[in-house]
């Protein structure tokens, strides 16, 4: 027979305890709940051959414990002690990138936390009868801890990177409102991430690929279209008509309706679109 103790005071802990207990697929084994002078125990007793199993078990109900109920206070407690100076709402939006990076790459990433955590809970149970679960998990999941703090960095970083974007943005709309436009109209020939310009004419704008003439290029770096922006935003159209030659709108367009809003106007279909379409079909070296 094999029999444990897991003693812990926090309500939520124990409840979750309790409703797996409840529902282990494992047979011959039996648990009690009792109130000791320091801690409330769970103490369950394994009267089956497999001991093994019983551990996996057991390590696994305690390591998703840790993931379910325990892993957004970890992130809050290392968003407060490592990034104190990001008040209230800021630390919310981090907070919901993390979220997004464990969906976004869910299976690895829980996977990865899932055995860390699980060969902590089962080296200890192999050798060990008794469990404080608050200290076991102060100061024996280090690794998985680590893992956190790496997902928090993560989205810190991309949190600063859009707020710069934002703010960029800002600057750039606030530029566009405050100056005269110099043109009526300006097409903009998109395809594969490659730009050309035409005026209202239909003559070709050159775009100057000269970083030293390029006052409104910003650190960041939207795509290699960036000259292509300072182009308009040197000649500020009144109108903005954008040619998805390939009908697709990716950062750099999204970038173009942000800064120009309703100045642009978005075609993909008219005789324009045609003609490069069908000069790309063709393999005109003359199109993009």
């Amino acid at each position: 027979m094999k029999s444990l103790c897991i003693k812990t005071n926090h309500p939520d802990l124990l409840q979750y305890l309790l409703n797996e207990l409840n529902h282990i697929d494992l047979e011959q084994v039996c648990f009690s709940y009792s109130q000791f002078k320091h801690y409330k125990n769970i103490i369950i007793h394994y009267v089956g051959n497999d001991t093994q199993l019983f551990l996996n078990k057991i390590s696994s109900i305690l390591s998703l414990l840790v993931i379910d109920e325990m892993e957004e206070f970890f992130l809050k407690n290392i968003l407060i002690r490592n990034y104190f100076y990001f008040d209230s709402e800021e630390r919310n939006q981090i907070l919901n990138l993390c979220f997004d990076i464990n969906a976004n790459d869910f299976s690895v990433i829980f996977d990865k936390k899932f055995r860390i955590l699980f060969d902590c809970f089962h080296d200890f149970l192999l050798e060990n009868k008794s469990l404080v679960l608050q200290g076991f998990i102060n100061f024996r999941i280090n690794p998985y801890l680590e893992i956190l703090d790496n997902i928090v960095n993560e989205a810190v970083n991309q949190f600063i990177i859009e707020k710069e974007y934002t703010e960029f943005i800002s600057l750039l709309k606030l530029y566009i409102n405050s100056q005269p436009s110099t043109c009526e109209m300006v097409h903009m020939i998109y395809s594969s991430s490659e730009s050309i310009l035409l005026d209202a004419n239909k003559e070709i704008i050159t775009i100057s690929n000269d970083r030293f003439k390029a006052k409104y290029l910003s650190d960041i770096t939207f795509s290699s279209n960036d000259y292509t922006l300072n182009s308009l935003l040197t000649l500020l159209p009144k109108k903005i008509y954008i040619h998805l030659i390939n009908c697709n709108t990716d950062e750099f367009i999204h970038t173009i309706q942000s800064v120009f809003e309703n100045r642009i106007h978005i075609c993909k279909d008219c005789n324009i679109c045609k003609l490069y379409k069908h000069s790309i079909k063709t393999k005109n070296p003359n199109t993009i």
